[in-house]
């Protein structure tokens, strides 16, 4: 592996990592010793990445520090290329969309030979069954980024009604069904709502209380599930 490469590798290593991070777990995971470690990281701090940390300490990159795209592996192309094709083949039309227009524009700063890879990759996602309840995904997405209150008009699997005041901050994608998930003003606790059984649903002006990163972070510890 060419020293470049492996300045590369280590950046990729800090993106993956939202928290600060031990010189020696890193030097670890890029099989190195902690004494080239260093020295990476002096290299690229002096190059003008957004490395904080010392040594002792842990190291974390500055968050809004971006690689350039030409800088993908064959196999993160792929990766992009499959993950776009099952939101094109899955999702709901807006997403469809935003999936197709997000290829375009990687394909655009691409070198000629990844340029290729991505044309001619040979990952493929097969079609996908219609999403029941597709035409409020957006919709629910937007309320989301905007921790907006929703008011949903919600049947359960007994198809007993009910209207609920929510507080969304997490959509699941699954094969056959979507799932929100919402702290529930009814219920005082996180609840899961498949989308599927939404009737209708409008959004309140005023934002809910509560930011969403701590409500994902509450569910987190609620159900057991890591940091992705």
């Amino acid at each position: 592996m060419s020293r470049s490469e492996r300045l590369l590798d280590l950046l990729q290593l800090l993106r993956r990592h939202r928290r600060p991070v031990g010189g020696a777990a890193l030097a670890q995971e890029l099989g190195i010793s902690l004494r080239t470690l260093y020295r990476d990281i002096a290299t690229l701090q002096a190059q003008g990445a957004g490395i904080d940390g010392a040594p002792g300490l842990g190291y974390v990159l500055r968050e809004g520090f971006t690689l350039p795209p030409l800088m993908f592996s064959v196999e993160e192309v792929e990766a992009l290329v499959l993950g776009s094709r099952w939101v094109m083949e899955r999702g709901d039309a807006r997403l469809g969309l935003a999936a197709r227009d997000a290829l375009a524009k990687i394909a655009a700063v691409l070198p000629p030979p990844l340029r290729r890879e991505l044309d001619d990759s040979a990952l493929l996602a097969g079609p996908g069954a219609p999403l029941a309840g597709s035409e409020l995904l957006g919709a629910l997405r937007d309320a989301i980024r905007q921790e907006r209150r929703l008011d949903l008009d919600y049947r359960d699997a007994e198809g007993r009604a009910s209207v609920r005041t929510v507080w969304p901050f997490a959509l699941g994608y699954f094969d056959q069904v979507q799932v929100l998930v919402a702290w529930c003003e009814l219920r005082g606790a996180i609840r899961h709502f498949r989308t599927d059984r939404i009737a209708a649903l409008s959004a309140r002006a005023e934002r809910y209380p509560r930011r969403r990163q701590a409500l994902l972070r509450a569910w987190r510890e609620q159900e057991g599930v890591g940091e992705p």
